[in-house]
């Protein structure tokens, strides 16, 4: 993931065809380890094709895969963008979280009992 992410990222400031050195580049100015051949295999995969018809054709497949929740499926469909979803699930352990702390407060025992 972590290649394609590096790869993205020289696309999108302006290489429109980034050499393995380049992905190696960007992923050691983090302190990242990379693999050359998963580094060769994105290459071989992506030579000679439009990067926006690859995430194009990406969207449509993701969006005919079954999911158990309707709106994280429905914000990436939407291109709302992959931290909506991480951030919708966050929130609802926040909210499960909550609901077990208040429910504690009580220390075993009733007021009416």
């Amino acid at each position: 993931m972590k290649v394609i992410a590096a790869y993205l990222l020289l696309v999108l400031g302006g290489n429109t065809a980034p050499t393995a050195e380049d992905i190696k580049g960007v992923l050691g100015s983090v302190g990242a380890d990379c693999d050359d051949s998963r580094i060769e295999l994105l290459l071989t995969q992506v030579k000679g094709k439009d990067i926006t018809e690859l995430i194009a054709s990406g969207r449509e497949k993701l969006a005919s895969v079954p999911s158990g929740g309707g709106a994280p499926m429905a914000v990436a469909a939407s291109g709302g963008g992959s931290a909506a979803a991480p951030a919708a699930a966050e929130q609802k352990k926040e909210e499960k979280v909550e609901e077990k702390e208040e429910s504690d407060d009580d220390m075993g025992f009733s007021l009416f009992d």
